[in-house]
């Protein structure tokens, strides 16, 4: 079994730890700040024999720990999102350290076969004018980040896909939305585990794409499986690379 560090233990630390088994990893450690029950911090100590860290904390820790975690010459799969705009210092970090590294803006195995559908779909609506595309996405009121990880990376691939679009618009508009403005809107509230919508449409019909997630256990689920996978690699990954050479 692969030995796993829980580095946070918040609903979905406890939701990896309730899976770990069936997807043969054993909880080796669990580090979280919130609670006395556990170590505080990530020292060779506290996280033993692991062989590979799964981050479920905040974006604002996410540095720090991964830091702590490629000293220590350990894997880290990081399940946290809105880090994204320090990539670059990351990827220092591991190239540094000789270490492992697999993130993904969404660890549920259905939305990264939703994402390669929606760019298979964009690939075609780029072919027609007649179309527009539009997204939106809805998620419980205390996610961290708004737009979502899954929502940049899906309007990346509309934007990368269909040539007349050049540019995303996450935010309010005061203005009506430009044909070259790809406007992908977020929604937060209640208890909405996530759903991602892409739409392609005319004056004449309306496609949608919908990706809803029922349980929260999918993302704990993929980040198991991405934390076998890594255990005996070295380098940089997302966890599309994985599906890829699954696929493959």
């Amino acid at each position: 079994m692969t030995k796993v560090a829980l580095i946070g233990y918040g609903k979905m630390g406890r939701m990896v730890h309730s899976l770990a088994e069936q997807y043969h990893c054993r909880i080796s450690a669990i580090i979280d700040t919130a609670s006395n029950a556990y170590p505080h911090q990530i020292t060779a100590e506290s996280i033993g024999d692991t062989e590979v860290c799964i981050d479920f904390t905040h974006p604002t820790a996410v540095i720090d720990n991964l830091t702590k975690i490629a000293a220590l010459n350990r894997a880290v799969v990081i399940g946290t999102t809105g880090w994204l705009d320090r990539i670059d210092e990351v990827r220092e970090i591991i190239t540094r350290h000789d270490g492992a590294l697999l993130w993904g803006a969404n660890f549920s195995i259905g939305m990264n076969l939703f994402s390669r559908i929606v760019t298979a779909a964009a690939e075609a609506f780029d072919r027609f004018d007649d179309y527009d595309v539009f997204g939106y996405e809805l998620h419980h009121r205390h996610k961290a980040d708004s737009p979502s990880g899954t929502a940049i990376e899906l309007s990346r691939i509309l934007l990368e896909k269909i040539q007349r679009k050049t540019q995303a618009q996450y935010d309010r508009s005061e203005k009506k939305i430009q044909p070259e403005e790809l406007h992908f809107a977020s929604i937060r509230a209640g208890s909405i585990p996530g759903t991602h919508t892409v739409g392609f449409d005319s004056e004449a019909d309306s496609i949608e794409l919908i990706h809803r997630v029922r349980s929260r256990s999918c993302f704990a689920a993929g980040a198991l499986q991405a934390a076998r996978w890594l255990a005996d690699r070295k380098g940089i990954y997302s966890f599309q690379d994985m599906i890829k050479e699954i696929l493959c």
